[in-house]
Order: structure tokens, then C-alpha cells, then sequence
């Protein structure tokens, strides 16, 4: 018996890993797009270890000067803070990816209502506890954010009492009770995640279409049997995945901690620095702005006077639609294309997220006419219309040259959205940067237009086609190469990870040089993440494999 067996036989036996009803997955299932839930996990633990490390130094009495320290005295400790706030946007981002990819295959059907439900709940504390996260840091950018959340409490008068329990005396630089707010946040979402993934192990990964093409999309007990057991696998599998989202969530921020001087409508993503105090005259010169993952609320507050019809727009109706969800699309169909109403929805949510954050971030505070608003939404919403008509859903089994999925003909439809936003953008604010987004746009759209023309001017298949049945070009000689070049490679990455180790600790813990330490530490997260993906290929891939 290996080495690797005997430990993970030890592990097994102590901790009962055998008896966890943990869910057993199918060889087809290790894709990241089944793992997206792992991804958001990964991000969430990243930010709580972070987050601790960071509390104690963080003084909540003072916090642009506390925050200052942190970056400059303490050792690595801008590295620690950047990839603190980069671990939350990276779980914001994966959050909205996990629920718009489990919204578009049904996965919010039953049995699963309460676990999408969860999710919906989750990423609405997620977004509030980064909020209060992203003012904690107390300069210019999260006083004017925290001064326009107090200003949309206070103009709802029977809400007024809620300021000093959520903001306290922020105004003076003491931040004690937005990080009490916030530390009770992020334990809530602990909380939920834990009902959450106990209960999705519960219900299993949704099976693919072609194998449950019906909802309630489970497994059998007896199908489940069948599958690879949680432990040892699934948990090497997704410590695979878990690394290497370390891995980006350190090195991107503390590589963009080098790049300085950039445009103003670049700071709300690319930029992990503090702004100047809001005392300071530098003060003066910045154009104020939300954390980006609340600029689409920036902008509709731009849409209306009335703050109930502002949050009627821009939170109510949305997060309504989505908790009741389950229980409005009562049909069994999983097909995208076969929901179309529900889709349509989807897709215009996605568009509509992205285009009025990007118009906050390009005209923040430009009041918007009645006549500009029914443009910039009716367009899109034409579009989708016309597009869910004509395109006709496609059966899987069906060969894939005569067809196309229904995920490219929604990210079609995506595109096209976007490039004619890009456009808009373009003629009313025309700029450099305007224009390279509506270039960058239209290649997309004109190289997907090439490809859905060949499908929706085709006759299509008849009626009678026989499905094309999928074999496997991978011989067992073939296969043993693959695992032999991953073994190299493997040995070639971990020795990458030592020479890396052995020098960082050279990278001095404070001053400019330090954020070197958080880029190494972060492509060392990313090799040993791919290691250890390496590995699961070795040891688990089947000799032969047929495609699923």
C-alpha cells in the first residue's frame, strides 16, 4: 500500500470520513463550473483569516490613521490589507457568477428552493458586510459612501433611529460600531453558509441534463452509490481549486499596488490604495464614488428624487423576484430555452447590473432624464425579446456542428447588449476609454454574429435525426503519456515553489518593495494549486475514460 493511501486511510478512520453523508460525485462533475460554489467558499475563508489577522492592529477609534499603520509599519501588512479587500470583491464576483449559472440551468427548483433561497440571503450580507468593510478603511471614498447610505436612512423618517446603531460617530473617524456591524455580518453569513453547504451536500451537485433532463433533478440513492466517495477526492479536488483562488486573490491586488496614475475611471476596480483622508485638501480633488459593487445604486439614485421608488428600482423589486422565484416557475423544464420568460429576466438582470454600473462609473452623479432611461433599457430588452424568439432550444444528444448551447446563445445575447450599452456610452461620453469598450464589444458581437448566422439561417435537423454518438479518441498508451508529462510537470512546479519560498522571505516587510512578498506568496498558492489538480489527475483518472 502507497504512502498517500495509508495517510489517507489513517485520516479516514479517525475522523469518520466514511460515515459523513456527504454527497458522492460522478467522474464528469470534476469541471470548475460544478465547483463554483467551492470557489465563493474559498474567497469567504481567505477573507476571514485575512480579516482577523488584520483586527488586531486595526483600531476602530481611528480609522484612516489605523488603516495608514497597517499598511506602512506593520510587516506585510498592505499585503495582508489588499488582498483582504480583493478576497471580498473576488467572493462578490464569484457569488453573482455561482447564482446566475444555478439560475440559468434551474437549479433553484425542486428540492433545492431553501438552497437557493440561502444563497439569495447570502450574497445580500455579503454585499452589506463588504460595504461596511470598504468604510472601515475611513478615507475620502468610504466617508462619501457611508455619508449617501446615511443620507438614503434619514430621508425615510421612520428610519432615522438606525443611523447611530449602524454608523455611529463615523463622522469624527471612529469606526467601533461599523466593525461591530460588520464582524456580525460576516457571522451570519458563516452561519448560513453552514445550514447552506450541508444542505447542498445534502441534495447533491444537479446532475447534467442529458442524464435528469426533468426537475427534481437528484440522484437516486442507488445511482449515488455508484460514485466516487466525498473523501478523499472531492476534498483533493477542491483543495486544488481553493489554492488557486488564494493564489489570484493575492497576487492580482498586491501586483496593482505598482501601477499608479491611473485614469479616475479605473479606481473603482483597479486600484487597492486608501484614497487621501477626508480631512485633507487632497481631499477635494477626487471625484467621490461607492465601492464598485454599489455603483449600479450610485447611478439609479441619479434615475429618481424619491428614495422609495429608489429602492423599489434597485433592491426591493430585484431581491423579491429572486427569493420567490422557486415557487413562480413551478414547471418541470431545466432548459434554458424552454423557460424563456424566466431567462429573458435573467439575462436582463446580468445586463442591466453591468451597464448601470458602468454608467455610474462614467457619469457618477449626472441626473438622468425620463427619455435616456427608456433608452438605455428598452434597447436590451428588444434585443432579448427578439433574440429568445428566433433562437430555438437544441437538444444536447443532437451533434454539436449542427447546433449551438444554450449558454453561448445567452452570452450571445450578452454581447449584443453590451456592445449597443458600449455604444450609447460612446456618442453621449465619448472618450478614449469609451471608445476602446465599445471596439472591444463590437469584435465580440461581430465574431458571434458569424457563428449564430450559420445556426439560425440553417434548415436545421430533421425531425429524425439520429443523435451522433460521442466516443472516446484516447487510448490507454495515450493516457499513460499524460499521466507521465503531469508527473514531470509536477516535479518542475514544486521545485518553482521552492526556489520562490527560499527567496521571498529577501523581500522587505515594510515599504515600497513589500507587496513582492504578497505576488510570490500568491504564484506559490497558484503552483501548489496546480500541483495538487495534477495529482488528482494521476491518481484518479481512469486508464480510458468515455466522454460523459
Amino acid at each position: 500500500m502507497s504512502l498517500t493511501k495509508r495517510v489517507s486511510n489513517w485520516f479516514s478512520e479517525r475522523l469518520g470520513l466514511d460515515d459523513l453523508p456527504f454527497f458522492k460525485t460522478p467522474d464528469y462533475m470534476y469541471h470548475v463550473n460544478e465547483w463554483l460554489g467551492a470557489l465563493v467558499a474559498a474567497s469567504f475563508i481567505y477573507t476571514v483569516i485575512s480579516g482577523l489577522i488584520l483586527f488586531l492592529y486595526y483600531n476602530a477609534a481611528a480609522g484612516y490613521q489605523s488603516t495608514e499603520t497597517i499598511i506602512n509599519q506593520v510587516p506585510y501588512g498592505s499585503v495582508v490589507l489588499y488582498s483582504h479587500l480583493y478576497g471580498a470583491y473576488a467572493m462578490i464576483i464569484l457569488a453573482y457568477v455561482h447564482m446566475f449559472r444555478n439560475y440559468f440551468v434551474g437549479a433553484y427548483k425542486k428540492p433545492r428552493e431553501l438552497l437557493w433561497i440561502l444563497g439569495v440571503l447570502m450574497l445580500v450580507l455579503t454585499l452589506g458586510a463588504s460595504f461596511l468593510g470598504y468604510s472601515l478603511i475611513g478615507d475620502a471614498l468610504a466617508v462619501s459612501a457611508v455619508d449617501v447610505g446615511a443620507g438614503i436612512i434619514t430621508s425615510i423618517p421612520q428610519l432615522s433611529f438606525l443611523i447611530p446603531i449602524i454608523f455611529g460617530n463615523y463622522d469624527t473617524g471612529d469606526y467601533t460600531r461599523v466593525l461591530a456591524l460588520h464582524i456580525i455580518l460576516v457571522a451570519l453569513i458563516g452561519l448560513l453558509f453552514v445550514f447552506h453547504f450541508f444542505l447542498a451536500e445534502h441534495y447533491g451537485m444537479m446532475p447534467s441534463r442529458k442524464v435528469k433532463p426533468k426537475a427534481p433533478a437528484v440522484y437516486t440513492k442507488e445511482e449515488w452509490s455508484k460514485f466516487n466517495p466525498w473523501w478523499p477526492r472531492n476534498f483533493v479536488y477542491m483543495s486544488s481549486l481553493i489554492f488557486m483562488t488564494w493564489g489570484f486573490i493575492l497576487a492580482i491586488p498586491n501586483a496593482l499596488a505598482y501601477l499608479n496614475g491611473l485614469p479616475q475611471y479605473f479606481n473603482p476596480f483597479m486600484n487597492p490604495k486608501p484614497a487621501p483622508p477626508p480631512n485633507s485638501p487632497a481631499a477635494a480633488h477626487i471625484t467621490t464614488y461607492p465601492p464598485w459593487f454599489f455603483l449600479f445604486l450610485y447611478k439609479i439614485a441619479d434615475f429618481t428624487s424619491d428614495v422609495v421608488i429608489f429602492l423599489m428600482i434597485g433592491v426591493i423589486i430585484p431581491l423579491v423576484y429572486l427569493i420567490i422565484l422557486p415557487f413562480i416557475d413551478r414547471s418541470d423544464e431545466l432548459h434554458p430555452l424552454k423557460r424563456k420568460v424566466f431567462t429573458g429576466i435573467g439575462i436582463l438582470m446580468i445586463t442591466y447590473l453591468i451597464q448601470t454600473s458602468l454608467w455610474g462609473d462614467l457619469a457618477p452623479g449626472v441626473e438622468v432624464s425620463v427619455k435616456d432611461q427608456v433608452i438605455a433599457y428598452l434597447i436590451p430588452a428588444i434585443i432579448v425579446a427578439l433574440g429568445l424568439t428566433f433562437i430555438k432550444p437544441v437538444d444536447a444528444q443532437l451533434k454539436p456542428s449542427r447546433g449551438i448551447s444554450p449558454l453561448t446563445s445567452l452570452l450571445f445575447m450578452v454581447v449584443a447588449m453590451l456592445f449597443a450599452g458600449s455604444v450609447v456610452e460612446l456618442i453621449d461620453y465619448p472618450s478614449l476609454f469609451t471608445f476602446a469598450i465599445a471596439v472591444f464589444t463590437g469584435s465580440l458581437f461581430f465574431i458571434g454574429s458569424k457563428a449564430m448566422g450559420k445556426v439560425v439561417l440553417s434548415k436545421g435537423l430533421p425531425n429524425n435525426a439520429v443523435p451522433e454518438v460521442k466516443t472516446t479518441t484516447e487510448t490507454p498508451t495515450s493516457n499513460e503519456t499524460k499521466r507521465k508529462f503531469a508527473e514531470v510537470l509536477m516535479s518542475i512546479l514544486f521545485v518553482l515553489v521552492v526556489v520562490i519560498v527560499a527567496q521571498m522571505w529577501t523581500i522587505p516587510p515594510t515599504g515600497y518593495a513589500s507587496n513582492l512578498f504578497g505576488v510570490d506568496l500568491g504564484l506559490v498558492f497558484l503552483m501548489l494549486g496546480e500541483v495538487i489538480s495534477l495529482y488528482h489527475y494521476v491518481v484518479y483518472k481512469k486508464p480510458v475514460e468515455k466522454e460523459e
